[in-house]
């Protein structure tokens, strides 16, 4: 016999939403496991896959959060093999996570858990959001969080408000309200330490908040809970990536962040401030390289997700308030700030742009059903409550609709984001460190550096050689190309790694640099001197020691200038 509380729990455990949620999360997971890059990468992807399984410290802003998610995951998913492949299936693992979430918060928002798993699933075939989960990425825990960070506050402003998510579901309860708001407050925290995006999240809170209980003004020992559960996580994570520099002296850490200014260097991100541009300047091309972005990403229904929006602002007011808000922020501050690879910044408007695409067939279905229904302030509308097999075929049929254009894309779109056959980076490294000659210079850059660094640290192959990124070289004053080079050529084989380079014709007449001639890393050149040429360009004496860092700079401690070459 089967006792009352087990066959609550079992009910519990099938509920369909928490079902259909998992579900949608195991098919983004398989999409991505499909498509997952089998090892090492290039440029940012290799410093990721680096970091996490030896806690080091990346690039600016140093996303000390992603390295303890990635750590973490680097020591339970052991068995599948190579560190990189690792935290590429860790990027596989949090998009599921954040599919998951956005279909019980779509269910919420649009009243139907079929949207629910339309959003779901819709966010985890856009190209975009679907590229980010084949390989290691701190852009998949970001969706994650703000997955989450949504979720607890649609769940907060219903325990508030007391809204139903459906006709014959009970309202959630009151007293959890007060927990629902500091959890989404801890989270924020952990997100903050993972990307500077979530910062942009920080006004739609507040604006959200007071939209949905002006009354909390009044409660100040609560907003200071709230403020203390923000900063905790926010300091313990970087305080962690201090401790990593300094004391626990992690085998890669970026720009030295256990100094003072070292640590406002990398949490500011000072190195990528001047990438930011008029703020107001070309706005009708920033608005069609926009709308070419959108179309690219959703297809014919595009022209939808405006459409959405503003439905979402009469269904669902405050949510859109909170999802609007920050939509408009994050493309506006995408459009300022050009990254060579800013299609990442726009995975979070598209889980919102999904959420709104919810709610808008969520209206239609209303509309057609019950026009009583339509654009209901009352939240969700109730239309076809009497005939409810007729409203789940609508409510499936306005789903399939917008299924459709993903469906017919897919072929395409699993061949974009396919990065199954990705060896490139791991044929290259094993070619470059076969042919470097004992105790080695290779003066590089941070798109292949980043993949020798990683054979390096974690894979422990070549210590012997010493590798001086561009970056290093504006960290520690190494000066010009060819200063770099006189600081070595007399002592050491010295090495480039250039794809075309303006700094190269400075080395004609006193350099002969060729290529070393290898199959697939072509861009490996051998530098010796020309006999006779005048080998001191205005930097220290020829294979004087390396230089240390003027006052007050940050410092790359990285295993190569740890301290001096090895």
């Amino acid at each position: 016999m089967v006792s009352a509380a087990a066959r609550s729990r079992l009910r519990r455990t099938l509920d369909p939403a928490l079902v259909a949620a998992l579900g949608a999360g195991l098919v983004a997971f398989a999409l991505c496991i499909w498509r997952l890059m089998p090892g090492v990468g290039f440029w940012d992807t290799a410093e990721f896959q680096m970091v996490g399984p030896v806690l080091g410290t990346a690039h600016p802003t140093g996303y000390p959060s992603y390295v303890l998610v990635g750590w973490l995951a680097s020591i339970l998913l052991t068995p599948l093999g190579e560190a990189a492949l690792r935290m590429n299936a860790l990027s596989a693992i949090l998009l599921a996570v954040a599919v998951a979430v956005t279909v019980d918060l779509a269910r919420r928002l649009s009243g139907s858990l079929i949207l629910g798993v339309v959003a779901g699933l819709g966010t985890a075939v856009t190209p975009i959001v679907w590229a980010i989960g084949t390989h290691a990425d701190p852009h998949a825990l970001h969706v994650a969080f703000l997955a989450v960070i949504l979720w607890l506050l649609v769940r907060w402003e219903q325990s508030v408000r007391g809204n139903a998510i459906e006709p014959d579901e009970p309202p959630d309860d009151t007293h959890r309200a007060d927990r629902l708001l500091i959890a989404a407050a801890v989270v924020v925290g952990l997100a903050v330490g993972n990307h500077s995006l979530t910062l942009l999240l920080g006004p739609p809170i507040v604006l959200f908040v007071l939209a949905v209980d002006p009354g909390i003004l009044r409660r100040r020992g609560f907003i200071a809970a709230n403020v203390a559960a923000f900063l905790i996580p926010t300091i313990l994570v970087r305080l962690e990536m201090v401790l990593r520099a300094g004391w626990l002296r992690a085998p890669f850490v970026y720009a030295n962040p256990s100094t003072w200014d070292g640590f406002w260097y990398v949490t500011l991100g000072a190195q990528f401030h001047s990438w930011l541009t008029d703020p107001f300047a070309n706005p009708g091309k920033r608005i069609a390289d926009l709308a070419d972005l959108t179309v690219g990403q959703f297809g014919p229904i595009a022209w939808l997700v405006l459409v959405a929006a503003i439905v979402t602002g009469f269904r669902q007011p405050r949510y859109a308030i909170l999802s609007g808000t920050t939509m408009v922020l994050t493309l506006f501050f995408n459009s300022v700030y050009p990254d060579g690879a800013i299609d990442r910044y726009y995975i979070g408007p598209i889980l919102i742009a999904w959420t709104w695409l919810a709610i808008l067939a969520r209206t239609a279905v209303d509309l057609v059903v019950a026009p009583g229904g339509l654009l209901s302030a009352d939240g969700v509308g109730r239309g076809g409550a009497g005939r409810p097999w007729l409203r789940a075929a609508a409510l499936g049929v306005a789903g399939l609709g917008l299924l459709v254009p993903s469906i017919g894309a897919f072929p395409a779109r699993a061949a974009t984001v396919d990065d199954t056959g990705d060896v490139a980076a791991r044929i290259w490294s094993d070619q470059v460190l076969a042919a470097l000659e004992p105790n080695a210079v290779v003066v590089s850059w941070w798109s292949y550096s980043t993949t020798l660094w990683y054979a390096q640290v974690v894979d422990d192959r070549r210590p012997d050689v010493c590798i001086i990124d561009d970056r290093n070289r504006l960290d520690y004053d190494l000066g010009e190309l060819s200063q770099v080079i006189d600081r070595y050529i007399a002592t050491r084989p010295v090495y480039l790694i250039r794809n075309g380079d303006s700094e190269l014709p400075a080395l004609v007449g006193r350099y002969t640099v060729t290529s070393v001639g290898l199959p697939s890393a072509g861009n490996l050149l051998r530098v010796t001197p020309i006999a006779g040429a005048h080998l001191r360009a205005g930097g220290p004496l020829l294979g004087g020691p390396i230089a240390r860092p003027a006052p007050g700079r940050p410092v790359a401690n990285t295993p190569a200038l740890r301290e001096d070459c090895p």
